[in-house]
C-alpha cells in the first residue's frame, strides 16, 4: 500500500498509553494516525487536515467529545466516526448516534474490534452496549447509572448542574461517575 492509499484517521484520546498502543496498532494496519489529546487539539487539527475516519474517546478529562461530531461531519460528511468509551450508557449511545456518530463501542476493546466497529455499515445494529444486547431487566445499580448518564447528558456534561438536578452532593456524584458502570 502506498502513502496515497493510506487512510487518514484522527484519534482523540486523553489516555496517553492507550493512544500510543492504538496509534501503533492502526499504523500497522495502514492507517495514517493523528493523535489529539483534547477536543481543542482535535478542532485545530480538523481545520488544517482532512480525515477519513475519527475515533473519539467520549470522556476527555471530564469533558465530552460529542461536541466534536458536528465539526467533523461538516468538514467531511463522508467521514466514519466511532465513539469509544469506558463508561458506556444507553443515553450517551443514543445521543452520539443522533449527533451523527456512525457507531459507539464500549472499552475495553482491541484494535480489531475498534476497526470492525468503525468500518461497520450499521446494518447489524450499530449501538451495542451491554444492555442493548442483553434483554434481561437491569439491576437497580445499573438503572441508577443510566439515569445519572441521562441527566448528565441533559446538563451538557456539567457535573455541578447534574448534582443539583439529582439532589446529590457533587462529590458523591463524582465518585459514582469514576466507577465503571455495573453490568446489570
Amino acid at each position: 500500500m502506498t502513502v496515497a492509499d493510506t487512510a487518514r484517521l484522527l484519534l482523540v484520546e486523553d489516555d496517553e498509553f492507550f493512544a500510543r498502543v492504538m496509534k501503533r496498532a492502526l499504523s500497522h494496519r495502514h492507517y495514517e494516525v493523528t493523535h489529539a489529546e483534547s477536543g481543542e487539539q482535535a478542532l485545530h487539527g480538523i481545520e488544517r487536515e482532512h480525515y477519513d475516519y475519527a475515533i473519539l474517546d467520549l470522556n476527555l478529562g471530564g469533558h465530552t467529545s460529542l461536541n466534536l461530531i458536528g465539526p467533523l461531519r461538516n468538514r467531511n460528511p463522508g467521514m466514519r466516526i466511532l465513539i469509544l468509551t469506558g463508561y458506556a450508557s444507553i443515553a450517551t449511545a443514543v445521543e452520539a448516534i443522533k449527533l451523527g456518530a456512525d457507531n459507539y463501542l464500549a472499552k475495553p476493546a482491541d484494535a480489531d474490534e475498534i476497526l470492525a466497529a468503525l468500518l461497520s455499515d450499521g446494518t447489524t445494529g450499530s449501538v451495542e452496549t451491554a444492555d442493548a444486547v442483553n434483554l434481561q431487566p437491569m439491576s437497580v445499580r445499573r438503572l441508577e447509572w443510566e439515569h445519572i448518564q441521562k441527566v448528565l447528558q441533559e446538563n451538557n456534561g456539567n457535573i455541578s448542574a447534574t448534582a443539583r438536578t439529582l439532589k446529590m452532593h457533587r462529590r458523591t456524584l463524582q465518585r459514582k461517575l469514576q466507577k465503571r458502570p455495573v453490568a446489570n
